[in-house]
């Protein structure tokens, strides 16, 4: 029985970007790390939500629509991108996450595919 894996979005990069925030090398990812971090449903919904359902290149925490505080969406974000699996970049006052997906299909390859592949119960 095989498993149907949704086509996830890769979005083009536009230019004059900010610099991304501090994150690991792609030769530093390390597998447990990312595991342990996409270990918790809602990271690993946000993961997916950027996957197959981005509209453009990044995104604030606002436009995933929990209905979490914002001390609690800043933590997920935070070990998502302390992990590598996620680029955060400031822009002002907010800040912008997308997958670094060139990156983790590099280092694991198929594992966003069984992300954008999972079936969460409710988050």
């Amino acid at each position: 029985m095989s498993v149907r894996v949704p086509e996830f979005k890769v979005l083009p990069e536009p230019a004059d970007l900010p610099e991304p925030l501090p994150e690991p090398a792609p030769a530093d990812l390390r597998l447990e790390t990312v595991l342990g971090a996409l270990s918790d449903p809602l990271r690993l919904r946000i993961v997916q939500k950027l996957l197959l359902e981005s509209e453009q290149f990044d995104h604030t925490c606002g436009w995933f629509g929990f209905d979490r505080p914002k001390s609690s969406l800043t933590h997920h974000f935070r070990a998502l991108r302390e992990a590598g699996v996620t680029r955060q970049r400031q822009y002002g006052l907010e800040r912008r996450s997308h997958v670094r997906v060139a990156d983790l299909d590099a280092r694991f390859p198929g594992l966003l595919d069984l992300v954008a592949a999972w079936t969460p119960d409710r988050v």
